[in-house]
């Protein structure tokens, strides 16, 4: 058990679980939700939840899904359930409302992606202790080549920029108020991510050239980032590379399976 000291700061989590994996996929591992995906003797949901109970720092958890999910056995621990909506954002959303609710809380939010294997309530307490708590957001960022110096032969998604290639963590910390204001840009992001004119109109004509031509730092691309999200934050660097590997493909979850046994 991670024991915590009595006076760390308290969040809520709001976790979104709506994310499906393809027919193939599911066939192999019984189940079309990435969450819902087996390890031992445990879902990734049920050990998400754990993971974060067992650091003491959660007061409430509100898990956005279907219906098949929110009833299961895995969410036992969620402190609330919301029927999931019809997009990433809107499920956020759902979560926050959720919260409101629940009752008037001072707690920044952590959202938690529920496809991340290697999660532990060490890594989650560390994170949790290095985020600069006066800001609105912070997100966990890291390199490629440390990401493949933890997880070997492995396969993700990264940024190429001028100084090295970088990916996201499956979590964030918020503050409430701040989420809620930069929802409208999140939806407009949410909605051209898989469109390279509408993200080029986005990010604009400077920060194109920059990424055209690989002078793009991870400098700029924070910079106009919280410049359209309206809110105060930073990236965290030198995250824990736990918090990138998550769950899309077979190939991750073949490999997630022996490394843990390891």
């Amino acid at each position: 058990m991670w024991d915590t000291p009595s006076h760390v700061t308290q969040y809520d989590a709001i976790l979104p679980a709506g994310g499906r994996i393809d027919p193939e996929f599911a066939a192999k591992v019984g189940t079309e939700s990435k969450a819902l995906i087996q390890f031992g003797d445990q879902t990734i949901l049920s050990r998400t939840l754990q993971c974060l109970k067992d650091t003491g720092r959660f007061d409430r958890m509100v898990l956005i899904g279907p219906d098949e999910l929110t009833s299961s056995s895995s969410a036992a621990l969620a402190t609330h359930r919301v029927k999931e909506g019809a997009s990433g954002p809107e499920n956020i959303m759902a979560g926050l409302t959720a919260l409101q609710n629940a009752g008037p809380s001072k707690n920044k939010v952590v959202v938690v992606t529920t496809d991340l294997p290697f999660l532990s309530p060490e890594i989650m307490s560390d994170f949790l202790d290095r985020a600069p708590q006066d800001l609105e957001i912070v997100i966990p960022i890291c390199t490629q080549s440390a990401y493949q110096n933890r997880f070997p032969n492995s396969t993700s998604t990264f940024m190429p920029l001028k100084d090295e290639a970088w990916t996201a963590g499956g979590m964030y910390l918020m503050e409430p108020e701040a989420l809620r204001k930069a929802m409208p840009m999140i939806n407009r992001l949410f909605a051209n991510r898989k469109s390279k004119i509408g993200m080029a109109r986005l990010l604009g004509p400077a920060l194109l050239y920059k990424f055209l031509t690989k002078t793009l730092t991870i400098d700029d691309v924070q910079r106009k980032a919280l410049s359209l999200l309206g809110i105060r934050g930073t990236a965290m660097r030198e995250a824990p590379p736990e918090l990138a590997y998550d769950i899309d493909y077979f190939d991750d979850y073949e490999y997630a399976i022996t490394h843990l046994k390891a």
